[in-house]
């Protein structure tokens, strides 16, 4: 079977208007602006509001992507959606955007990596068109944990906002992929550190179980200790992937859960902060969607110069964890 280069064609975001400060939070919880952003790094987040969704955001930036990119909806062949806190289980919020930016020819399904999504989006995509059975693959990572965690729980609740993220890969007749290397993990044995439970009653006729929250728990030491174990190392591993070493690369874009985890990451690397992306003050953990706003905000911000090589990381709940390498363009936000 041929195997085709892969374009990064384009992206786009969708950030709710709602901005909620740590101040804010400090109305209704046992905090101060000074507690939050000493521990995270995190001055405001994004929410949603009223009966907006993760459907609505995942929408607004797959059109942004769309128009960026040239393309009609109809063009694509497939939209592959990383969400892990969806407006429903069922219909997929693949399925719900393609009908509201009707994409009539393509199909759509969802991935659940938490964090991780947008990286395992990338990997599947990257693969049906490498492999010449697809030609235009939209993803797009869109989650509102907003609505799920415990808005009494001052250790979890002031670390996530809301938000979506796109991206278009399109097949090359020639020359060399955008994606120079990419590569997903997973650890079940670690699947307690981030949960996100779902409630539902037994039949009447069977013994009902123990119910659990319904909200998101962590275990926010752990998850540091795995990431800062765990991640430098598997970042330069990727790197050597594409065979290149780590003075290569231009530019570490993070997934933006903790400053302090991205700052130990920095430092393991030997990366000055002119090469590390990190928007959390203004945006908190927005999850899958993270990574494709960093980086789309460090281009249209100046703090990226294109064309560069980048590496894109990111992990989350599963444990889920991965990296990619790519060289982006100066035509890609043209």
């Amino acid at each position: 079977m041929s195997s085709y280069p892969v374009k990064i064609v384009s992206f786009g975001i969708s950030i709710p208007d709602k901005v909620v400060t740590n101040d804010d939070l400090a109305t209704f919880l046992d905090t101060s602006d000074e507690w939050i952003y000493s521990r995270t790094g995190i001055k405001e987040r994004r929410v949603v509001s009223g009966d907006e969704t993760s459907v609505d955001l995942g929408v607004r930036a797959s059109i942004m992507a769309l128009d960026k990119a040239k393309l009609k909806p109809e063009d694509l062949d497939v939209i592959v959606c990383a969400t892990s806190a969806p407006a429903h289980l069922y219909p997929s919020t693949a399925c719900e955007i393609q009908a509201a930016i009707g994409a009539k020819n393509a199909f759509g399904f969802d991935i659940t990596a938490a964090c991780t999504g947008f990286l395992y989006a990338m990997d599947v995509a990257n693969a049906y068109i490498s492999c010449g059975k697809y030609k235009n693959i939209l993803i797009v990572a869109t989650d509102t944990n907003s609505k799920f965690v415990d808005w009494k729980d001052r250790a979890s609740c002031v670390l996530f906002g809301d938000a979506a993220g796109a991206m278009v890969l399109s097949r090359k007749d020639s020359g060399e992929s955008d994606i120079l290397a990419l590569d997903v993990k997973s650890d079940g044995n670690l699947k307690d550190y981030i949960v996100l439970s779902l409630n539902g009653d037994n039949c009447p006729v069977c013994d009902q179980g123990l119910k659990e929250s319904g909200k998101i728990q962590m275990l926010g030491k752990d998850v540091y200790k795995f990431v800062v174990s765990k991640m430098p190392q598997f970042i330069v591993d990727t790197i050597e992937n594409a065979d290149l070493n780590v003075d290569e690369i231009n530019y570490l874009v993070p997934h933006q859960a903790n400053v302090r985890i991205i700052e130990a990451m920095q430092s393991r690397l030997g990366f000055g902060d002119e090469k590390v992306i990190c928007n959390i003050a203004r945006y908190g953990n927005t999850s899958a969607a993270s990574v494709p706003i960093a980086l789309f905000e460090g281009v249209e911000q100046g703090k990226i110069k294109l064309p560069s090589k980048m590496i894109l990381c990111a992990f989350g709940a599963g444990m889920t964890w991965g990296a990619a390498v790519v060289n982006i363009s100066k035509e890609v936000f043209s």
